[in-house]
Parts: C-alpha cells; sequence; structure tokens
C-alpha cells in the first residue's frame, strides 16, 4: 500500500458503530474537530494479532477526550472490541491501529457543546522503520525552534491532535534539512522530546530521560523504563539541559510508530549506538512479542 493516498486505500473502518467501506469513512468540511482541533487519538501496534497494551490506549483515549471537555459514548470495553474487529474483517495480524475521536458538524464556533461526538478506528500494515542493524546505526536529529509550552497553557497529558501541529512543523524542516526527526526542548529550556517520540540517554547502565511535565507520557515511553529496570539499568526521571547532552554515551527515542529508535547526532551532540540500545531493542521485541519469540 505504499505510495497509496490514506483515502483511497481497501479496507474497513469502524465508523461510529458499524463499518464503512475504506473510501466512504468520510466527515464534513465545517466539522468542529477540522477547525478548532477538538479530536483526540492514539496510535497503536498489534504484534501476532494481539494489539500491545490495547487496554492502557483505550483509557488514555477516553481521559483524553474528558480533557478536552467532551465524553466518548463508547465504553473501554466497547473501544477494545471495535478494535478487534477491525483487526479482523481486515484480515490484519501485524498492524497500526488509529482510533480518533471528534466533535461533529452540528454547529461551527468556538463553543463546542451542542457538537456529536464520533470515533473511528483504521488499522492497515505499517512495518517497523528499521532492522535492528539499521537501527544500530542511529538516526541523526536537529533542534527544533518550537518548543513544548507550558501545561498551562496547552493540554499537555491528552494526545489531542491540536498539539501536533508544531510537531509537524518540527518534523518538515528537520526533513527539508536532511535529518530523520527534531528534538523539541520545553517552554523553559529543557529537553522535551522528538516530534512523536520520548527520548532516553544512556552512560554506562544509567539511564536519564526528561520527565514528562509538560509533554506526554507515552505508554512505550513506561513500558521501557519498566524493562530498563528488569535488565539491570537504573533510570532517573528529571529535567535536562542540552548542554548535558555531552555527558552521555547513547540516545534512543520510543514510541508506538519509533519502537526503540537509537539516535547517533542530536545537533551538535554526538552517540554512537551500543550494548544498550541493543539490549532494549531486543527487550522490546520481546516484550511485545512474547509467544512469537518464544516459538522461535
Amino acid at each position: 500500500m505504499a505510495g497509496v493516498p490514506m483515502d483511497q486505500r481497501e479496507g474497513w473502518i469502524w465508523f461510529d458503530g458499524e463499518f464503512k467501506p475504506w473510501k466512504d469513512a468520510k466527515i464534513h468540511v465545517l466539522t468542529h474537530g477540522l477547525h478548532y482541533a477538538s479530536s483526540v487519538f492514539e496510535g497503536e501496534r498489534a504484534y501476532g494479532g494481539e494489539i500491545f497494551k490495547s487496554r492502557e490506549h483505550t483509557e488514555r483515549l477516553i481521559r483524553s477526550g474528558k480533557t478536552l471537555d467532551f465524553t466518548i459514548p463508547w465504553s473501554v470495553e466497547q473501544i477494545e472490541e471495535a478494535k478487534r474487529e477491525v483487526l479482523a474483517k481486515n484480515g490484519l495480524v501485524d498492524a497500526y491501529i488509529r482510533p480518533v475521536a471528534w466533535r461533529g458538524s452540528e454547529e461551527l464556533s468556538v463553543p463546542a457543546r451542542n457538537n456529536t461526538v464520533h470515533l473511528a478506528i483504521a488499522a492497515w500494515v505499517w512495518p517497523s522503520y528499521f532492522s535492528v542493524e539499521e537501527k544500530l546505526k542511529g538516526i541523526r536529529l536537529e533542534w527544533s525552534k518550537w518548543k513544548r509550552p507550558s501545561p498551562e497553557t496547552i493540554p499537555s497529558s491528552a494526545k489531542a491532535a491540536g498539539l501536533y501541529m508544531i510537531c509537524t512543523l518540527s518534523k518538515d524542516a528537520a526533513m527539508a534539512n536532511g535529518y530523520a526527526d527534531s528534538m523539541m526542548l520545553d517552554y523553559r529550556g529543557y529537553v522535551a522530546e522528538a516530534t512523536g517520540a520520548n527520548v532516553f540517554f544512556i552512560k554506562g547502565k544509567d539511564i536519564t530521560t526528561p520527565k514528562p511535565d509538560c509533554f506526554l507520557n507515552g505508554i512505550t515511553r513506561q513500558t521501557l523504563i519498566e524493562l530498563a529496570k528488569r535488565n539491570g539499568y537504573t533510570v532517573t526521571e528529571r529535567h535536562i539541559m542540552p548542554e548535558e547532552l555531552v555527558n552521555f554515551d547513547e540516545c534512543f527515542l520510543t514510541g508506538t510508530a519509533a519502537e526503540v529508535t537509537p539516535v547517533s547526532e542530536i545537533g551538535q551532540y554526538k552517540f554512537t549506538p551500543g550494548e544498550g540500545c541493543r539490549t532494549l531493542i531486543d527487550a522490546y521485541s520481546a516484550e511485545v512479542q512474547p509467544k512469537r519469540v518464544a516459538a522461535e
């Protein structure tokens, strides 16, 4: 399906409780979510037919909606069942799953309480970005000119569509300059995250990661903290100034799409992916695909 526009693919999308052919899953141009970003979403992966930490994603989706002051009119159990049905209906085993909820088109103005809340769930094949050997070369990041705002300015605990506007601007700029992604600072000047992934730094058996007090505390991030501790690493969550990056040997990003992706460069700072990155790549692979790894 590479190169096929997202609105022209084949398959089925769960849309407000029923399946619609992929190309017919449409909304009106005057939808509130399009104009005012009253939309929340999740990014999830299925491995061997099972969605990794599916319930945690669904619970966060509902919390994100409540943070934006709307209630998704389906329960956790209903959404969980719908996601399983989406995989089955599309014949998918290893896939990326995208639930998205938004306010509809009854009214178009800043107030939104009279607008119906909709929910759609799509799934498609989205392979891992790189093989292990390719990952261990590390990707290059540049510094973004945009900063993560204060949590008093944005609902930073929600996975809300509007929060990704500066991510798109940052990543597009980085790719135009020959980089794979961009690293963002927060409003205080601390290291925050990449455009769609959290960041970790390694020195020996010590791992340091930014404190998620103004950006999303990713589910993959939480998983990697657990895995690192299981593998004998100490993990410290704290504020990190950019100039501290010179003190670290390895760096990696985490996210549903990125999984565990080593970094070789952030601006002027260099890293050499090594034992730490390989250990955590392997540990994550085993965690998300336990049956498959055991069978092998």
